[in-house]
């Protein structure tokens, strides 16, 4: 009998942080998207829920703690990334209280940071579909409904 083989996509978070009216955003070190603008995230490790990975992804990447306190949508356009289909759970969240004092730094997949208002997101070159991602969080900001890939 032959063992049938699955090609799955492959989960991944990003997370919206704001502070100030201004998005924590970190500068990519690494292809896809080397230099570019991108939210905080990253792979689920296996075992890991997609609420966690979106907590330590931010850390890893910016040392910061967040709470979450909604979920933004997931994206899964089997477009939205070069390296195969990758599909998101994209969440909201905030700084935790427990940072006393705030010393965001890059790390990890990160070369920077950069804190930018809702505002400038025309401005900017993002990696990955996260110009939709931003400008599908502004809607949220006003209607707090879930957003899709597509519609149906």
């Amino acid at each position: 009998m032959e063992e049938q083989t699955y090609r799955n996509p492959t989960p991944t978070v990003d997370a919206i942080i704001e502070k100030d009216s201004k998005i924590l955003l970190i500068k990519r070190k690494n292809e896809p998207y080397k230099d570019y603008l991108a939210l905080p995230g990253g792979f689920v490790n296996v075992g890991e829920t997609v609420e966690n990975a979106a907590k330590r992804e931010v850390k890893e990447e910016t040392s910061i703690n967040i709470e979450l306190i909604d979920i933004l949508g997931v994206y899964s356009d089997p477009n939205r990334d070069p390296r195969g289909q990758i599909m998101s759970t994209v969440f909201i969240g905030e700084i935790a209280p427990s940072n006393d004092t705030i010393n965001v730094m890059a790390q990890d997949d990160a070369v920077g940071i950069q804190w930018i208002s809702l505002n400038e997101i025309d401005d900017r070159i993002f990696g990955f579909d996260h110009r939709k991602i931003l400008l599908d969080y502004k809607k949220w900001r006003q209607s707090r409904r879930t957003f899709w890939s597509s519609k149906y």
